[in-house]
C-alpha cells in the first residue's frame, strides 16, 4: 500500500466528501450524511451557503489578497461591523482561532509589561481548549494536547472551571497575574457551561486587580449560542475577545477584538499576519454577518437550541446510561456515564456525522439554518443511535431529509 503523503496528524475516518448543502454532506460514493457538528462549529450557515458562495466568487474576481502593508477597505468595514456588534474598540485579523488566541496572549503580556510586571502570567482553566500552537496548547487544560511537546511555555496558572474561590486564592498568592483567559462555554472540554454568577464574579475580580478578562469565543461566537457572542447573552463584557470558526463559514478567518483597556496595546511591529484579514476573507465574513442579521439566526439558535435540548431531556428521561444533558443555544452536550468513542463510527453507518469529546460527551454543533424538520430528525436519530448503543433499542433508522 502506498504511504499517505499527508502527515498523520488526525485520526481520519475512511470517508471523503465532494459537496455539501445546508446540514448535509455527500461523499464521493454519492451517500448522504447529516452533519451534526458543522465542521466543528465552522459552517454555522450550513455548507455552501449561497450568499457566502456569491460573496467569495465576486471578490475572487476582483482582488483576493493584499498585503497588510496597505489599507484594505473591506477589513476596515468588517472591523467597524464587529465594533458595532460587540462594542469592542479595535480588531486584529488573522486566519484561525489559535492565531486569534496567540494575539490575545501577546496583548496580555504586553499589558503586564506596561504595568512593570516582568514575568506576567495568565490564569487559564482546567478543561479549556485554546489551540495547538505552542502558546495556545500551553494555555489549554488538556494533558493529551500537551503530551510530548514539553517544555511548555511558562506564564500560565491553571484554575478549576466555575470555582471563584480558587481564583481569589491565586490573586492573593501570585502578583504576576495580568489576565484571565477562558471560554464562556467549554466546547472541546465537553460543553461545560459557565455559571453566570461565577462569570460576573470573575469580571469583578479582574476589575479589582486591573487584570484583563479575555474570552475565547472561537467556538461560541457568530450566533451559535443565541447571541452574536456568548458574552452578550451572559451579560458580562470581556476586555479582549477572540473569534474564528463560524466567522467565515468555511473560509479561514480569525479575529482578536479588544476593548478600551487593551485596544492600543499592539503597535506597528509588535504583531502581524501575512494573510489575516485579506479581501477574500473579509468578503466572506461580511456575508456571514449580513446573513446572521437578516435571517435572525442568533435568535433562531436560541429558540431552536432550547427546543432540541428539551426534546433530548424528554427522550432520555430515566435513562440510567445518561449522566447529563446540557447546552447553550445550538451548542449541546449529551454526557454518557461511560466512555463512548465507538459512537462515532456507529453513527456513520447510520448516516450521521458525530463528534464525541472528553471520551463520553456527544457534542452537537448543528448549523443555525437547521429547519424544524431537520431539528426533529437530529433528535430522533441521536436518541435512536444512543439507545441502540446502550442496548435500549434495536431499531437503526438512517436519517433522510426527503
Amino acid at each position: 500500500m502506498t504511504e499517505q503523503p499527508v502527515m498523520n496528524t488526525y485520526g481520519r475516518q475512511p470517508i471523503a466528501f465532494e459537496r455539501g448543502e445546508g446540514a448535509w454532506l455527500f461523499d464521493t460514493n454519492g451517500n448522504k450524511f447529516f452533519d451534526t457538528i458543522s465542521g466543528i462549529a465552522v459552517c454555522g450557515l450550513g455548507h455552501a451557503h449561497p450568499k457566502v458562495v456569491k460573496a467569495i466568487s465576486d471578490q475572487a474576481g476582483r482582488l483576493m489578497h493584499c498585503s497588510n502593508l496597505y489599507n484594505i477597505p473591506l477589513q476596515t468595514t468588517l472591523a467597524d461591523r464587529l465594533k458595532t456588534i460587540t462594542g469592542m474598540e479595535k480588531t486584529f485579523f488573522c486566519n484561525s482561532g489559535a492565531e486569534a488566541n496567540e494575539a490575545a496572549i501577546k496583548i496580555a503580556r504586553l499589558y503586564g509589561h506596561k504595568q512593570n510586571k516582568t514575568t506576567p502570567a495568565i490564569i487559564v482553566m482546567e478543561g479549556a481548549f485554546h489551540g495547538r500552537t505552542m502558546a495556545t496548547l500551553s494555555a489549554t487544560g488538556n494533558r493529551k494536547v500537551q503530551a510530548g511537546f514539553e517544555p511548555l511555555l511558562s506564564g500560565f496558572v491553571r484554575a478549576p472551571f466555575n470555582d471563584i474561590k480558587a481564583l481569589e486564592n491565586i490573586a492573593k498568592s501570585n502578583h504576576n497575574i495580568v489576565a484571565i483567559m477562558m471560554e464562556p462555554v467549554q466546547g472541546e472540554g465537553g460543553v461545560n457551561l459557565c455559571d453566570p454568577d461565577y462569570l460576573q464574579a470573575v469580571r469583578d475580580l479582574c476589575d479589582k486587580h486591573q487584570w484583563l478578562l479575555m474570552f475565547d469565543e472561537v467556538q461560541t461566537g457568530n450566533g451559535r449560542t443565541g447571541a452574536y457572542y456568548a458574552f452578550q447573552r451572559l451579560g458580562v463584557r470581556p476586555d479582549v475577545m477572540t473569534t474564528a470558526k463560524g466567522l467565515g463559514n468555511g473560509f479561514p478567518i480569525g479575529a482578536c477584538l479588544a476593548g478600551e483597556k487593551a485596544a492600543n496595546i499592539l503597535m506597528p511591529g509588535s504583531h502581524g499576519s501575512t494573510f489575516g484579514g485579506n479581501p477574500l476573507a473579509c468578503a466572506a465574513a461580511l456575508a456571514v454577518l449580513d446573513t446572521i442579521e437578516t435571517d435572525k439566526l442568533a435568535n433562531r439558535a436560541k429558540e431552536l437550541g432550547s427546543r432540541i435540548l428539551e426534546n433530548f431531556r424528554l427522550e432520555f428521561e430515566g435513562a440510567d446510561y445518561i449522566k447529563d444533558i446540557r447546552g447553550f443555544g445550538m451548542m449541546i452536550g449529551i454526557e454518557l456515564k461511560d466512555p463512548c468513542p465507538e459512537l462515532v463510527p456507529l453513527a456513520k453507518t447510520q448516516g450521521l456525522l458525530l463528534n464525541v469529546t472528553n471520551d463520553r460527551v456527544i457534542r452537537l454543533l448543528p448549523p443555525l439554518i437547521l429547519t424544524d424538520d431537520e431539528a426533529d430528525l437530529l433528535v430522533s436519530s441521536i436518541v435512536q443511535l444512543v439507545k441502540v448503543y446502550a442496548g435500549d433499542d434495536r431499531k437503526r433508522p438512517r436519517p433522510n431529509s426527503d
